[in-house]
């Protein structure tokens, strides 16, 4: 560790159940480092409002206008006579001195990385936020040397994201759930809308991020989905079609020997027939 200063102004968790906003054009005085751990808000970047979910990490740095928004949201598949509910749970550090601002400068720093909510991330944020609680404190070193770590940790799954900049990052939220959600029925407005922007502008950044279409990918996805379960699994053709997303056992046979240059019964007969040495 350096002897550059470094101090942590302040570190919490909130936790809102009515709503909030908080919008400061002229930008924050000091950095930010927020965890979204529970429920969703939404906070403006380039202009718009994106959402916000378990897991994205929001950074910001002084001057940049920020806005955060906490709202009700209907439970998903429940009919309410009440209010929407209003739940969204977070870690914040407020750094300052002359290490944060080397480590903020050292590469370029998206508004919103994606971060797995691992007992590692969680336990830094907290770990940071009992140290700074402590009324008698002999050792405040200590909360620095866990966000040095965390700084670290978030260069690491920054190296580790295909993309530096919010727009593919969008794009790339759209490809999580496609994979996730190809064996379900997938609309343009339901991918789209995971990401929290218009179909119109989905379509034009994945295909700018990914030089294919979110229709084109999902049958990819899928095909592959369809191949594995042919391989091995004893389900029947028919039925792992069905399980990979496709609607009907015709067209899943059509789009297949056009992918793979044969009937998914050829495939699965040449795939099982033992190699002779």
């Amino acid at each position: 560790m350096d002897n550059k200063k470094l101090q942590i102004l302040t570190a919490g968790y909130s936790l809102h159940s009515k709503p909030f906003h908080i919008f400061q054009p002229e930008g924050l005085e000091n950095y930010l480092i927020r965890l979204q751990t529970t429920g969703r808000c939404r906070t403006r970047i380039e202009g718009k409002l994106e959402r916000l979910e378990p897991g994205d990490l929001l950074l910001v740095a002084p001057g940049q206008p920020y806005e955060l928004r906490i709202e009700g949201e209907p439970a998903i598949g429940v009919q309410s006579q009440g209010p929407p509910l209003i739940n969204s749970g977070d870690y914040h550090i407020f750094p300052s001195g002359e290490w944060i601002e080397e480590w903020w400068q050292k590469q370029p720093r998206p508004r919103i990385i994606r971060l797995p909510l691992s007992e590692g991330v969680v336990g830094a944020f907290r770990q940071i936020m009992l140290e700074r609680q402590r009324i008698s404190n002999p050792s405040p070193e200590i909360a620095e040397y866990y966000l040095k770590i965390l700084c670290t940790d978030i260069d690491r799954n920054l190296l580790q994201q295909p993309t530096r900049t919010y727009p593919t990052y969008l794009a790339h939220r759209i490809k999580n759930y496609i994979e996730e959600n190809a064996a379900e029925p997938i609309r343009l407005e339901d991918a789209a809308a995971y990401a929290g922007i218009s179909v119109s502008r989905a379509v034009h950044l994945f295909k700018e991020t990914f030089d294919t279409s979110i229709i084109q990918y999902t049958l990819e996805v899928r095909l592959n989905m369809a191949r594995e379960r042919i391989i091995f699994s004893p389900l029947s053709l028919e039925h792992v079609a069905e399980s990979s997303g496709f609607p009907n056992y015709n067209y899943f046979h059509r789009v297949f020997r056009k992918r793979f240059g044969m009937s998914p019964k050829q495939f699965r007969q040449h795939a099982r027939t033992p190699v002779e040495s």
